[in-house]
């Protein structure tokens, strides 16, 4: 069984609080975040934009299952449909700030201007990446996260017409299967992300499962491979 290192920055997850707090202040540059996410820690501000850092490691922790993703056929259809247009990292700053300030967000905002540039310059480090739904040449939805070997861990997703997150979402996971990745992170559990068949694991399980995927030798590559799973429900 494997085991993560120690962190350079950061207590161990096991040692977070139990609402999940492991840490307060420190930094969003990419050093600080890349030995966050490789010890099972993420960033989450609470309060003011100037307000110190916070850094969590919940219990449970809710992941995608890559092998058990099931799509409805009414998704498959809207999929194949020809509606939406899947690009890769073809417009990161819209696909976040979307994620930040569209018309999907329901009521504030986590990501603010300090996450939006730290995640921008992770993508413009090869670390951070985004799906993108297209309708007409417009940008309809998306979803980005980071990857680090065989780990993803999704940050938001965003629409601006019905089904264009969740076939940007569909788009990811066949990409991620098709790349070899391991682990599928995202955080914590909602309703929406529920019906969408996230699932939740213990906090020891997945940083287990962590360990693993950061043996992997995967990346994300340059374009989209993307697969829709023909297995699901109506």
């Amino acid at each position: 069984m494997k085991q993560l290192p120690p962190a350079k920055y950061f207590p161990p997850a096991e040692a977070a609080t139990d609402d999940g707090l492991v840490g307060v202040g420190g930094s969003l540059e990419a050093e600080w975040l890349l030995d966050a996410y490789s010890h099972g820690i993420f960033p989450w501000p609470v309060g003011e934009e100037d307000d110190p850092m916070l850094w969590w490691s919940l219990d449970p922790r809710a992941i995608f299952e890559l092998d058990g993703f099931h799509v409805s056929r009414r998704l498959q259809r809207t999929c194949r449909s020809g509606r939406f247009t899947l690009t890769c990292d073809q417009d990161f700053s819209g696909v976040i700030h979307g994620c930040a300030y569209g018309p999907s967000r329901d009521g504030g905002t986590w990501i603010t201007p300090s996450m939006i540039e730290a995640y921008t310059r992770m993508h413009h480090l090869g670390h951070a990446h985004s799906i993108e739904a297209w309708h007409e040449g417009q940008l309809a939805g998306g979803v980005y996260g980071i990857a680090i070997a065989g780990l993803f861990a999704a940050e938001s997703m965003f629409y601006l017409q019905r089904d264009a997150s969740k076939v940007a979402l569909v788009g990811l996971i066949g990409h991620l299967r098709a790349r070899g990745y391991m682990l599928f992170d995202i955080q914590q559990l909602t309703p929406h992300t529920e019906r969408l068949g996230a699932v939740e694991i213990p906090r020891g399980e997945y940083l287990t499962r962590l360990a693993d995927a950061l043996q992997a030798k995967v990346t994300f590559g340059n374009e989209l491979e993307c697969m829709v799973p023909d297995t699901g429900n109506a």
